[in-house]
């Protein structure tokens, strides 16, 4: 059976996150990243069939709650959690690179034994989602679709097409974005990419 398995990264946090490295943060939804989550609304009401899945972040769990008008219809996982940044959260991109530009690199290289300051490594993130991966393949729902994070979006599309974690980075998945995966006996085919075309207008 072909498994539709559509990503949906949560809505934007607004200015004061923007540049920022925001991973384990609690922080909520912007005024902007509501409306991004209620335009989500007419894809999702389309759909048949469907195991829904959340990240306990508040974040994620406000753009379903907005999308799909509750939050308790979703299972949340709390291996869909955006990756742990450590020290590194809620401080500037630009910040990190000049007081730290070695490790910046390693973690641009993405040394699979990188770990972020105080915060969680990046082969421990990679288990955890290829652990996650494994569970949406096997599921038995035709489409299964997970409110979560962009550095979970990359690192699943990595793992459904094959590629190695290294390419993380070439994917840029966007707040209110959607991506999509056509998924058979555990391989995919990578059919959306960063759809925002339900934002356009709003």
């Amino acid at each position: 059976m072909t498994k539709r398995v559509i990503l949906i990264r949560h809505g934007d946090l607004g200015e004061a996150c923007s540049g920022r490295y925001i991973g384990r943060t609690n922080v909520p939804l912007s005024e902007g990243g509501k409306r991004q989550a209620a335009a989500l609304a007419g894809e999702l009401r389309r759909l048949n069939g469907v195991h829904l899945l959340c990240s306990p972040l508040r974040r994620t769990r406000q753009t379903a709650e907005i999308a799909l008008g509750a939050v308790d219809v979703c299972d949340i996982d709390p291996d869909l959690r955006e990756i742990d940044f450590g020290r590194w959260e809620g401080t500037g991109f630009t910040e990190i690179a000049a007081s730290d530009p070695v490790v910046v690199e390693r973690w641009a290289a993405l040394d699979e034994d990188f770990t972020f300051p105080d915060g969680e490594s990046l082969r421990d993130f990679g288990k955890r989602i290829g652990a996650v991966a494994g569970r949406i393949a096997a599921d038995p729902a035709e489409t299964v679709v997970a409110f979560t994070h962009g550095g979970v979006i990359r690192y699943l599309i990595c793992r459904f097409l094959g590629l190695e974690d290294r390419h993380y980075l070439l994917f840029d998945i966007q707040p209110g974005s959607l991506t999509e995966i056509s998924v058979e006996g555990g391989k995919g085919v990578l059919t959306r990419l960063n759809d925002r075309c339900h934002l356009e207008g709003g």
